[in-house]
């Protein structure tokens, strides 16, 4: 849907479809509580009957806006309503951030979960999943629907009852990992029978060899899901695999066979001179030993273990162990803290687009195990992976996909190619009183980080509270340390802080706050001013370094303006960001680099260049996608083939 047809459509939604809801919300009005469920109910039996949508869709609404006015006591704008219509055609809903996509997710929801087959709504984390359900429950029950909630915590039988339910709530995550555990347990019953055999002998073949009802499937086949955060979780995650390992990591003489070549390799390297015994390819990046290296690995002194490998073998053990050295950096892509199930310190790794830690989640070929033994953890050397999925093959899956984000513009090419989806933009309920001020370019990060101080003192003694975005959580940390010589009271919000989120966020808008935060604050967070804090300009957000997406930034502006608030945003960058050489290249990299260190700055007419390589990269990172979705195709083809499809296998 191009931006044409999505504002024709919206105009004649205005003027056809609401004047109609607001008629049908006149009668809902009239009724009593028993007297609502159970007009609702008369609705979604017409649907089931072959009605047509769009003859419904006004009652529809009337019903939603009325439930939603009676239990929760807010009334859904017309804006809402708006983005709730669009999201039934399918498409991705732009709505900025602070607009309510809460309740715009009730209509869709009452609509698709009124077919029976199960309604998904996919959210950015468990606590916005546990807190959506809660909030919306008393609405849906009104509608005379159930709800149920799928979070990390959640038993098996808390899981299979919440699929059952008319509308659940869950994140990505745990909706692909559970779908890949009903896939495996399909493939193990398949495995006890023999033959093609009618479905109740399967059934009776698979209680006979030990199966029981507490095996059969979690979810139900995929029908409709909603995706928040659509643009986060549909684009930058896409190619993030969610695998299911083995059931046991290796034992005995073969996990100490492993464990030892991981932890000589990350030792031997400190042999190694870049340049002269290894090098690193720009793009695509990649370490490789030269004749020089490879013959100084033949000759080092090494475990009896080592010296029994094949060469190729010593070459990518040291390779891999050089990679995750200088690229895997802690405090950036993982952190060392005591695992929620083993008690001991485990390597999590911290997801780039929320700022989060991943539960349960390792890398592949060999990198976790590197980065064990470079850390000097316990080296879990694992067989390989029983099932895995992307996140964009697992969501191609569902018939019925739409989305809600307040930064899908950008991405708008990419939703229609890889799930056939348009962009709607929704304008806001009140005018935006945002205002972006200049980017500042700086020569170093040095002189950058003092002037973010600088600006910071600043807006504080205005009165106004301060957000900081951080990329990582070693510079939200460096940042804290600078503001704390500086004499400014703050609070830093990162992944080792989880306990702490919801109390700061909740105070980060009252007037002279100071907070320091990495992506954790840039999804699903709403940031109330107090009367101080709006009357003194309202939230002033910094930027102190350009994400690879564009995305990513603008949901850092959207912390500021929500609603009808003011707010300011300014982008700090310095000429020894490392987005320059990922986007531009190591020698334009470091020509700018120098400059920076010839005068400190500020500079002019500088910023584009942050713009050019970030745009380059989010082009790179499309193509990566787009070969994914390929590759995905072919693989599905194949297993389709085979007859191993999860849903095709469930007994009964």
């Amino acid at each position: 849907m191009n931006s044409i047809v999505a504002a024709w459509r919206l105009s004649w939604w205005r003027r056809r479809v609401l004047p109609a809801a607001d008629a049908w919300e006149q009668r809902c009005a009239e009724l009593d509580d028993a007297g609502l469920t159970k007009a609702a109910r008369a609705w979604s039996y017409c649907l089931k009957c072959g009605e047509p949508l769009p003859k419904l869709l006004p009652e529809a609404l009337g019903l939603v806006r009325e439930a939603a006015r009676r239990t929760l006591g807010l009334r859904p704008y017309e804006v809402q309503l708006l983005g709730g219509v669009a999201l039934l055609e399918r498409a991705i809903v732009e709505m900025q951030t602070g607009e309510g996509k809460t309740l715009t997710a009730l209509l869709p929801a009452f609509v698709r979960a009124a077919a029976g087959k199960g309604m998904h709504v996919a959210t950015a984390n468990d606590y916005l999943a546990a807190r959506d359900a809660q909030t919306l429950t008393p609405v849906y029950a009104a509608l005379g629907l159930s709800v149920g909630v799928v979070t990390a915590e959640s038993s098996p039988a808390e899981r299979r009852l919440a699929y059952q339910a008319d509308v659940t709530y869950g994140t990505a995550k745990e909706f692909g990992f559970d779908f890949l555990r009903d896939r495996l347990a399909a493939r193990r019953r398949s495995q006890t029978t023999a033959g093609d055999i009618a479905a109740a002998d399967r059934r009776a073949a698979w209680k006979k060899s030990g199966g029981n009802d507490e095996d059969r499937p979690l979810q139900r086949p995929p029908y409709a899901v909603l995706i928040d955060e659509a643009d986060s979780i549909l684009l930058d995650e896409a190619s993030t695999p969610l695998v299911i390992g083995t059931p046991a990591p290796l034992h005995g003489e073969g996990q100490r066979f492993e464990v030892v070549c991981y932890r000589w390799a990350s030792q031997a390297i400190a042999e190694l001179r870049e340049g002269v015994d290894y090098f690193v390819s720009e793009r695509p990046r990649v370490w490789q030993l030269t004749a020089d290296g490879r013959r100084y690995a033949r000759e080092m002194q090494k475990p009896n273990e080592v010296a029994g490998l094949a060469l190729s073998q010593l070459y990518e053990y040291l390779e891999r162990a050089l990679r995750v050295e200088r690229d895997y950096l802690r405090e950036r892509e993982y952190v060392v803290r005591n695992g929620a199930q083993s008690g001991k310190p485990e390597i999590l790794i911290i997801d780039e687009f929320t700022g989060r830690p991943g539960e349960g989640r390792r890398w592949q070929d060999g990198i976790h195990e590197a980065i064990e033994a470079k850390e000097g953890l316990a080296v879990q050397v694992h067989e390989g992976h029983a099932a895995r999925v992307t996140v964009q093959a697992f969501f191609r899956r569902y018939p019925i996909l739409s989305g809600m984000t307040g930064t899908a513009s950008a991405g708008r090419a990419e939703f229609r190619t890889m799930y056939q989806a348009g962009v709607v933009p929704i304008p806001t309920h009140r005018p935006s009183r945002r205002e972006l001020l200049p980017t500042r370019v700086f020569g170093t990060a040095a002189t950058k980080w003092q002037a973010v101080v600088d600006e910071i003192c600043a807006m504080q003694s205005t009165g106004r509270p301060v957000l900081v975005g951080t990329r990582s959580i070693d510079k939200s940390e460096h940042l804290s340390q600078l503001l704390t010589a500086a004499g400014v009271v703050h609070h830093v919000l990162n992944a080792h802080r989880l306990r702490e989120e919801a109390e700061i966020v909740e105070h980060a808008g009252e007037s002279g706050r100071v907070t320091v935060a990495t992506n954790m604050a840039g999804r699903g967070t709403d940031i109330a001013l107090d009367d101080a804090a709006r009357a003194a300009g309202g939230l002033h957000v910094v930027g102190t370094e350009l994400h690879e997406s564009q995305r990513i930034d603008r949901q850092l502006i959207g912390r500021c303006a929500r609603q009808g608030d003011p707010g300011t945003f300014r982008q700090f960058v310095s000429l020894d960001d490392d987005i320059l050489e990922e986007g531009l290249g190591r020698s334009q990299a470091e020509a700018l680099a120098k400059r920076g260190q010839a005068s400190a700055g500020p500079f002019e007419n500088l910023g584009p260049l942050f713009r050019r390589a970030q745009k380059r990269l989010e082009s790179r990172q499309f193509t990566l996608r787009r070969q994914l979705m390929f590759f995905e195709q072919q693989r599905e083809k194949s297993y389709g083939e085979m007859g191993l499809d999860y849903y095709l296998d469930s007994p009964g």
